[in-house]
């Protein structure tokens, strides 16, 4: 899955649709920060692996994914 359809996926799982008080912008705003804070989560828990080149294949989708997701 490339970075921009990883990023797009993480923002529709968490943009709410079922809270028809809030108004779309508000609800695309906290699809964002919740879709950057779990691939903050995720590079967190790279931290862990080994450095070498899959780590840093690793930190580099995330940040790319991280990068669309600002995008959107």
């Amino acid at each position: 899955m490339t970075p921009k359809e990883k990023a797009q996926e993480l923002y529709n799982k968490f943009y709410n649709t079922d809270s028809h008080g809030n108004s779309v912008k508000l609800r695309e705003s906290l699809a964002k920060q919740c879709a950057l804070i779990a691939v903050d989560e995720i590079m967190s828990d790279l931290t862990y692996l080994p450095y070498g080149l899959d780590y840093l294949i690793k930190i580099d989708y995330w940040e790319e994914v991280k990068q669309e997701i600002e995008n959107l």
